[in-house]
């Protein structure tokens, strides 16, 4: 497929161009948007924002200039988005109808793998979009190991120039447990699938796993790291809590109108596992008062300078405050 036809505008008529590029059979067609079907369990969320707004002006001023992806829907008629979800409503807002779409024969593994790659170039994504698209991912990569035609061919005979450098043939593959083995010759290189993941989207395993453990947060909750109204390393603490104390948990925060600290949340983990996590305990917890809602008082040095000997360090300057305010206390109290 050459590069004109997947930039392009202005999309005439309903003939397809075929292309066999990369060894992929593939076509671009002109596709009614009522015969485009949403990926199933699409972890990225197409919001009325002003970004899709833009998007819509967009492409009413110039507009589809990036073809979506799609496959044939595999549960019926019509066509499975992999990539463009968002530009597919920002046609239905803007009142466009048809647009153009690459079709391309993907299975189920393929299709996950290009529609989590091609959402997260996006700018901004939530945790939660995050969280199932790596899951997804992940999961789709380790059934990719389960089939059996990932062996590639010998890639090439010796060289004629050169007799004695030999060219092995390569086996390649995933095992039952995700772990991604490559044979050359007698020689077997084992990486796990999640290290494979980390490297092609740069995030360490490590922080995959945090990721991925959002994904046992119930909504109320998971909507509420999305929203800021909870931190990620917090939001991790909780997602270990049973299904059945989160909802209590939200119903505390609710009442109480505080979040638990990262502090809190490790220790609601903890009570969690020792079997000793009730509504009152969470009551408790919360009910501490955290560092960060400490009143604090400020008053900027040079405002009382003037009023203590040039040789007083910063911390006789606080006690004689102390004990002036004391003495101020202790005087109200005597006249009461």
């Amino acid at each position: 497929m050459e590069e004109k036809n997947s930039m392009c505008s202005n999309w005439q008529g309903d003939q397809g161009i075929e292309s066999d590029k990369d060894n992929k059979h593939e076509k671009i067609a002109v596709i009614p948007l009522n015969q485009l079907k949403d990926f199933k369990n699409h972890p990225f969320k197409v919001e009325l924002n002003t970004e899709l707004f833009e998007l819509m002006q967009s492409i009413e001023k110039e507009g589809v200039l990036v073809p979506l992806l799609a496959r044939p829907n595999p549960e019926g008629e019509g066509y499975e988005i992999v990539a463009g979800h968002r530009r597919k409503a920002a046609c239905e807002w803007a009142g466009i109808t048809d647009v153009p779409v690459v079709i391309r024969n993907f299975d189920d593994e393929q299709a996950i793998i290009a529609m989590v790659d091609s959402n997260l170039q996006r700018e901004n994504i939530k945790p939660s979009e995050k969280a199932y698209a790596y899951k997804m991912r992940l999961e789709a990569m380790k059934r990719q190991g389960q089939r059996t035609d990932l062996t590639s061919d010998q890639v090439g005979p010796k060289l004629e120039d050169n007799p004695t450098l030999m060219v092995k043939k390569l086996e390649a593959g995933y095992d039952k447990d995700g772990i991604w083995n490559i044979t050359e010759g007698d020689e077997i290189i084992n990486r796990r699938s999640n290290e494979l993941l980390a490297k092609q989207i740069g995030e360490s395993t490590t922080q995959i796993k945090r990721y991925i453990c959002l994904t046992n947060l119930v909504p109320k909750i998971l909507d509420m790291v999305d929203e800021g109204k909870i931190a990620f390393t917090i939001a991790v603490e909780l997602s270990y809590l049973k299904e059945e104390e989160q909802y209590e948990l939200h119903a505390v925060i609710d009442l109480e109108q505080c979040t638990p600290s990262l502090s809190q949340a490790n220790r609601l983990k903890r009570m969690s596992q020792a079997g000793n996590l009730d509504m009152d305990a969470m009551y408790d917890v919360l009910g501490e008062e955290k560092p960060n809602q400490k009143v604090q008082i400020k008053i900027q040095a040079e405002r009382l300078d003037q009023y203590f000997p040039s040789n007083y360090t910063d911390r006789q300057k606080v006690e004689l405050i102390e004990k002036l305010v004391k003495s101020w206390h202790d005087l109200r109290i005597q006249k009461r």
